[in-house]
């Protein structure tokens, strides 16, 4: 038995549950981490027990519920019930006010004391629950975050005489991209940029002063501008974390980095491109970065029209489905949705990605590395001979993976794949763009999945409109049109005025009939399948787009925005 009495009780839960590691090792984290929390940090960072069970399994023992702050919605309104000093100071961060209670997420729930003296801070009842001190650190860090705090840190940085000389060498450059004021600034950056669920992250030299921008629900939004003169460090700090050539400015550089976040890392990728007043630098944030649940096809409110027959579609033993889009259309997190509806332990599942961004239990997942060569078709190759079910793809760029994927799809494999084509039809020439022959496309290729992502409607601050009879006659008839409501979103401090908050998505799936696959082996052009796709019920994206409007999930604006007009509608 281990000596250690505080910790016996839980040390036994361990011992009991199902999937623990090592007995010895665990009685030496318990010999050395006397304090409780420490000890379940232990057993967590040296892998004894997945994140999620030990942290249920403590919250068992105190009789708690466990919340994961980093992957749960908090609210502003609610953060700001507790002042960033106390937070920091005893790790508590508030969740969200259900009923006139506010949720908070702390290390020591059980401290009764404590809970009185909070509720006391905040004027309101609090219900406790339990959080990993780490993760509640990094939400602290992340909801806090201002673009005052980052301008806060930025002026202290350039009161720094070190940042006032012109022409600094690469050595001395390196040493001030290591300060402890330059580190902060752009962890505030980053911050705040998770808060504000920000996709990209662009940093810009200008004439006279650099400027930051954020791509949020798919808009570019200033965020602040700072200093030209700290401009050069703050690249030379990105270019550090990305293992990146700090001395080289004129060629484009691209670069991957990761920061803590709790118990696991927030990724990102970074590109570098010289520009006439200096280097621009744009950091894509990762979809593991805010670790957030993965997104389902119930809940990705697709149209059922195409939900059914895509979930058919999905469990077929065999073939190939496409889903295409523009970068950042959201086809990964299809893919993924796809993949999780169909996972069991009776399937063999394996990926490759470019990178890796949502990790699915009992899915192998692969990610190629240029630099040593390991390519889609490397992998796919030896995949083939892993006894697979189902394959994705992160995406096709060559003839040789389409060629591979296509004998896959044909000797009774379910492969899934992305393109980077406007329409649904153009995915399927596409492929014989690139060099597939007919043949192996027409019998192999089952569906093509083609999506836009657009800004949803603020719940928050949404009204309904009537919009004028011009407007509407560009998408209805004459005859059709009655007294329609649209809606759109007033602006209010959820949405941050915009009227918009959050992502939603437009479809249009082409299934592959029999007509179809005969054009595609007579090299049919796009227009031609296009109009087949037609009688089998294909209908437009714009089509798609316009029912979203209606249902009061986006606005024509966004149609407009993300929608071309194509002739053969």
């Amino acid at each position: 038995m281990i000596p250690i009495q505080t910790n016996s009780s839980f040390v036994e839960r361990v011992l009991r549950t199902p999937g623990f590691g090592s007995r010895a090792k665990l009685e030496s984290l318990a010999l050395n981490h006397e304090e409780p929390l420490a000890l379940l940090q232990a057993v967590i960072d040296h892998k004894l027990l997945l994140k999620e069970d030990a942290c249920r399994l403590w919250s068992d023992w105190l009789n708690i519920a466990y919340v994961d702050v980093l992957a749960s919605g908090i609210t502003l309104e609610a953060a700001k019930h507790i002042p960033l000093e106390i937070a920091r100071l005893v790790r508590a961060i508030g969740l969200y006010v259900i009923d006139g209670v506010l949720t908070v997420a702390m290390a020591t729930p059980e401290d009764g004391t404590l809970v009185r003296r909070l509720e006391q801070i905040a004027q309101i009842p609090l219900s406790p629950v339990f959080c990993l001190p780490c993760e509640i650190d990094d939400a602290i860090s992340i909801i806090y975050a201002t673009e005052r705090s980052i301008a806060d840190r930025l002026l202290e940085l350039e009161r720094n005489a070190l940042f006032a000389e012109p022409d600094l060498a690469v050595e001395r450059i390196s040493e001030l991209a290591k300060t402890e004021t330059l580190v902060h600034v752009l962890n505030e950056i980053i911050h705040f940029a998770l808060r504000e669920r920000a996709t990209d992250l662009h940093i810009e030299p200008l004439e006279i002063h650099s400027r930051i921008r954020f791509r949020i629900d798919g808009t570019l939004r200033d965020v602040l501008t700072f200093p030209k003169n700290l401009h050069r460090a703050v690249l030379s700090r990105l270019k550090i974390l990305s293992d990146l050539n700090i001395s080289e400015s004129r060629l484009p550089q691209d670069g991957r980095f990761s920061t803590p976040l709790g118990t696991e890392k927030a990724n990102f990728r970074l590109s570098i491109v010289p520009t006439m007043h200096g280097e621009k630098a744009v950091v894509r944030v990762l979809s593991s970065a805010t670790r957030r649940a993965m997104i389902t096809l119930d809940t990705m409110l697709m149209s059922q029209r195409i939900l059914v027959p895509f979930r058919r579609l999905i469990r077929n033993p065999n073939g190939i489905i496409f889903v295409a889009g523009p970068t950042g259309s959201g086809k990964t997190t299809t893919l993924y949705a796809a993949i999780d509806e169909i996972n069991s332990p009776r399937i063999n599942i394996s990926t490759i990605e470019d990178p890796i961004e949502i990790p699915v239990p009992g899915v192998m997942q692969s990610q190629i590395n240029p630099h040593i060569d390991l390519k889609f078709s490397t992998l796919l190759r030896a995949y083939m001979r892993q006894d697979p079910d189902v394959i994705l793809i992160g995406e096709i760029r060559d003839p040789e993976t389409a060629k591979i994927a296509m004998e896959a799809a044909l000797t009774g494999h379910l492969v899934f794949a992305t393109l980077h084509t406007n329409t649904a039809p153009q995915a399927i020439v596409r492929l014989m763009e690139i060099g597939v022959e007919p043949y192996m496309v027409a019998p192999s290729i089952t569906a093509v999945l083609s999506q836009r992502l657009a800004a949803r409607i603020c719940d928050k601050c949404k009204e309904s409109y009537f919009p004028p009879r011009d407007v509407l006659l560009k998408y209805f008839t004459a005859e059709t049109i009655t007294d329609i409501p649209f809606y759109r979103g007033r602006g209010c401090a959820h949405c941050r005025h915009t009227g918009y908050r959050g992502r939603v998505a437009f479809h249009e799936l082409v299934i592959i009939t029999e007509d179809i696959r005969q054009m595609i082996s007579e090299r049919r052009s796009v227009q031609e399948i296009t109009r087949a796709a037609f009688k089998g019920g294909y209908r437009p994206i714009r089509y798609d787009g316009l029912n979203k409007v209606l249902l009061g999930l986006t606005t024509i604006e966004e149609i407009e925005e993300n929608c071309s007009f194509d002739l053969a509608e």
